[in-house]
Formats: C-alpha cells, sequence, structure tokens
C-alpha cells in the first residue's frame, strides 16, 4: 500500500476565486510541489500517475460534517473533465451530482452541527478511456445511519425524505399512503 499526497483543507464557508478553469489550467501538466497545495494538485498528481502507470488511482476526501467533502469532490471531478477535454462529459460534476438531491434527501438530515448533514458516505468512480477521457461515472452510498430512522436526539431530525413525503401527504398520487403531518408520524417511531 501506497499513501501519496496529503492536502488538509479548511471550509472557508464562502466562495473564493480559487476553483475557476484558469486555476484548473494552472495547475495542468504541473509537478506536485511546483505549485500551492490545492485539491487541483491532488487531482493532478492522480491523473497523471493514472496516465503514466496505467493504474487505478483514488483520491479520499474525509472530514467532519460541513466540512466540503461534497464540494470537494465536484472540483475533483470538474478538474478530471477539464484535462482531460472529454467534450462531450466537459460537466461530468453535473450529471455525477444531479442525482445529489435525491441522495441528499434519503442520506442527509438536520443534526445539531449541520442542516443537511450526511449520514451515509459516498463512493464515486470515474471511468476513463485509453486516452484518458471521461466516459462515465457510477456513486454508491454506504454505512447509511439506520438508527437515526427510528430515534433523533434533541434539536436533531430524521432524514429529509421523511418530512418530504409527509408534506407530499395531500397530493392524490401519495394518498394511499396515508401519511399524515410529520409531528404524527414522527410520534410512530419514538
Amino acid at each position: 500500500l501506497v499513501v501519496g499526497i496529503i492536502l488538509v483543507a479548511i471550509n472557508p464557508y464562502k466562495q473564493l476565486p480559487i476553483y475557476g478553469d484558469a486555476i484548473i489550467h494552472a495547475y495542468s501538466g504541473q509537478n506536485m510541489g511546483d505549485m500551492d497545495p490545492h485539491i487541483f494538485a491532488v487531482a493532478e498528481e492522480a491523473y497523471k500517475q493514472m496516465a503514466r502507470n496505467n493504474k487505478n488511482q483514488s483520491i479520499i476526501v474525509s472530514g467532519e460534517s460541513g466540512a466540503g467533502k461534497t464540494v470537494s469532490a465536484r472540483y475533483t471531478m470538474r478538474y478530471f473533465a477539464t484535462v482531460s477535454k472529454s467534450s462531450s462529459n466537459a460537466h461530468v460534476e453535473d450529471k455525477v451530482l444531479a442525482s445529489n438531491p435525491i441522495t441528499e434527501a434519503v442520506g442527509n438530515a438536520k443534526t445539531t452541527r449541520n442542516d443537511n448533514s450526511s449520514r451515509f458516505g459516498k463512493y464515486t468512480e470515474i471511468s476513463f478511456d485509453q486516452s484518458y477521457q471521461i466516459i462515465g461515472a457510477n456513486m454508491r452510498t454506504y454505512l447509511l445511519e439506520k438508527s437515526r430512522v427510528v430515534f433523533q436526539s434533541e434539536n436533531e431530525r430524521n432524514y429529509h425524505i421523511f418530512y418530504q413525503l409527509c408534506a407530499s401527504a395531500m397530493k392524490p398520487e401519495f394518498k394511499h399512503l396515508k401519511l399524515g403531518r410529520s409531528q404524527e408520524n414522527n410520534l410512530l417511531f419514538i
């Protein structure tokens, strides 16, 4: 097992001008250490190692709730899409993350630290062809916190999908589910 570069990033909780296309092009083709530490430097090193050694690479994005893991993954995917010149897949991160609202509804909940906290892990696999252009991606979820369905600590909530379904209870297509207000249904779970 070989461990490569480790980057510690801090979520500034605001947009910064360090993730645009000009910055992507500045990091593209650079050697590690030639530029400032950046998520694009990590992505470039993984991309070069994949092309040079023809071996799969992994980038692990880890951190606390609200640390910016999803955003970091999005920037990494955008980097790969741009440097691989995958014209038809130029916005692969948009395509992969288009499923995020559904994934988040089923796997995110309000906690005392974050109103939209992921209560599951995500594994995103990006596939490249022989010329190292993106040809697809697959996202899997794992480690869903199942206990949240039947119990929530004080000031925390069930998964978002529970409240979304309850809010739709009066729609004709949901009548057969016999849903009530979330406060009524939550009592059934406690």
